[in-house]
């Protein structure tokens, strides 16, 4: 996992994720510079084409004239308290679009903080959700080589992005030293 100062329609990876709404409309943020990279007209008729997209879920178009594979439009919550699912939600989001990128044989993708922008969930917990998801998603694939990079153009919002994973990849760390502990202390008591 990567954070990477970067526009989302600049990264270079396999496929690139789309902050989309339900109905795959071009919105502004992500979603319109998505839509304005890739070929307005294009795209607009592939999401035309699948109609709707549950929160939670993803889908894949081509990415037209995006220097990318495919594009995955993945439909992140609108945050309205943390009370209403959002954090499920937005977890599955992230797996979705893993699991759509994986199935298309893509080994590297390119996210935004999803829905971070206009739909106001707060960037701590966008970035704690997102950085998890993305983590589970390597540890249970161990035999799938990707590489997940964050594009993010705002300096406060990727220095906040860079603090939380370093800090994940700590707390992974002394948790697979715990594991190692416990199993040599197991092969001892099992030794005597």
């Amino acid at each position: 996992i990567h954070i990477q100062h970067i526009g989302i329609t600049k990264v270079t990876t396999d496929c690139i994720v789309n902050a989309a709404n339900n109905h795959l409309y071009s919105g502004g943020g992500v979603c319109g510079a998505i839509f304005k990279a890739a070929g307005y007209k294009e795209l607009t008729a592939a999401c035309r084409n699948i109609n709707y997209c549950e929160t939670g879920n993803a889908v894949v178009t081509p990415a037209f004239q995006l220097n990318t594979n495919y594009i995955i439009h993945a439909v992140g919550p609108i945050w309205i308290d943390g009370q209403h699912h959002e954090p499920e939600l937005l977890y599955r989001c992230y797996q979705n679009a893993l699991k759509l990128a994986t199935e298309r044989a893509c080994h590297s993708i390119g996210f935004p903080l999803i829905s971070s922008g206009i739909y106001g969930y707060p960037k701590k917990e966008a970035w704690e959700t997102a950085i998890q998801a993305c983590s589970d998603f390597i540890n249970e694939h161990p035999g799938y080589d990707i590489n997940i990079i964050f594009a993010i153009p705002d300096d406060n919002t990727l220095q906040l992005g860079e603090t939380i994973l370093n800090q994940h990849l700590k707390e992974e760390d002394l948790i697979k030293q715990i594991n190692q502990d416990q199993l040599q202390a197991a092969i001892n008591f099992f030794a005597d």
